[in-house]
């Protein structure tokens, strides 16, 4: 009965629609065109109630540890690939993260085990194996104890873009966080307030004389710089480069960042509240990467595949890597710049303990700052 419906409408829209607009009948244009949104949201809510519910179903069975399981929602997700005007909650990284923290590796390793030369062409798993490669390496497993596991890295093919990350869980990873997730699709967050520990606070009230530097970020840089949140879908986010004609000492940064032209600090009044902490650059690593994995509020994130490219590109941004660097680079240059975590009762933030916080790194010879401002409200 629908279908006839659907060919009648049809008829209607492709055969009479224009004999009718040149006989001057625009009413029945615009009954027509009424008929067909209505049926089009019909059919808009109707898919996307479907959507939430193949997400329930892959999450239980994500969430039933065994091999039965895994077996019928690899056949579930090779026999009908989700397309991919799905959600996220129905793409290979998600799909991934849930079995990377549900399922045995072994039971993964036996499951998806790919026998393919490498260099073959990909199948529709994987994406998956891909993305469940680097869930495993962060969450610290050795992927040379299980053989296939080892053969999911995205080396196999070269044009991936998580082929950058390294193969390998690096010192500075080891305290990645991962959401802990219900049956309904709710997860954790990560908390972005800074701890009390390493506070150099600056007194109040502060000078109101703006600094003469200026903002000198390139596209190319701002970008990097932000990649973290932008991949987290969060509200709003900023990056800003300053290149100090002197040196600047790590004890002067946080008297100066106040008085930097930034519009994430513009509004603070000299006796307004700006908190600061020197940051081991492991625990800036962690909140890029929970920027960009967990998400906003709005949407669940990249994931931790993609969420640990993401972090490193952010990482490598604020500590001025050159481009083309290697992870094992990047974190050199990391490991030598003095890292700022703030947070300020100015407009921009909202002074939430999961939705905003800014990042400051000083290059080693103190004449680079770059600045990362993100917050999950608009």
């Amino acid at each position: 009965m629908e279908n006839t419906q659907d060919d009648e409408l049809g008829d209607l829209v492709w055969d009479q629609a224009e004999q009718r607009a040149a006989r001057g009948d625009t009413r029945f244009l615009y009954e027509l065109g009424v008929r067909v949104a209505d049926r089009y949201a019909a059919a808009s809510e109707e898919a996307r109630r479907n959507e939430r519910r193949l997400a329930h179903l892959v999450r239980v069975l994500a969430f039933t540890p065994g091999r039965d399981s895994l077996a019928q929602l690899l056949r579930l997700l090779d026999e009908k690939e989700p397309p991919h005007t799905m959600g996220r909650e129905l793409r290979a990284p998600y799909i991934a993260s849930l079995l990377a923290e549900h399922q045995r590796v072994d039971d993964l390793a036996a499951a998806l085990s790919d026998a393919r030369p490498a260099g073959d062409e990909p199948d529709r798993l994987d994406e998956l194996r891909t993305c469940l490669f680097h869930e495993l390496v962060l969450r610290g497993v050795d992927v040379d104890a299980f053989p296939p596991v080892r053969s999911w890295s995205p080396a196999r093919h070269h044009w991936h873009p998580l082929n950058w990350l390294p193969e390998r869980r690096r010192a500075i990873e080891a305290g990645a966080a991962f959401p802990y997730r219900s049956m309904s699709g709710t997860a954790t967050r990560m908390a972005t307030r800074m701890p009390a520990e390493g506070r150099v606070d600056p007194p109040t009230p502060r000078t109101a004389e703006r600094s003469a530097l200026r903002d000198v970020a390139t596209v190319e840089v701002h970008e990097t710089i932000v990649a973290a949140a932008q991949a987290g879908d969060w509200g709003d986010c900023g990056a800003w480069l300053f290149l100090p004609d002197e040196p600047v000492t790590p004890d002067r940064v946080p008297a100066l960042l106040p008085t930097l032209p930034m519009h994430c600090l513009e509004d603070l009044a000299p006796g307004g509240r700006f908190e600061i902490a020197v940051r081991p650059v492991e625990e800036v690593w962690a909140l890029l990467f929970a920027t960009a994995s967990m998400g906003s509020f709005q949407a669940p994130g990249a994931q931790g595949a993609y969420g640990r490219l993401w972090a490193w590109k952010s990482l490598s941004g604020l500590s001025g890597a050159p481009a083309g660097a290697t992870a094992e680079e990047v974190e050199h240059h990391a490991r030598q710049t003095t890292w700022f975590h703030f947070e300020a009762d100015s407009r921009w933030f909202s002074n939430d303990s999961f939705s905003d916080y800014g990042i400051a790194a000083l290059s080693p010879d103190g004449r680079r700052i770059a600045v990362l401002a993100a917050t999950d409200t608009d």
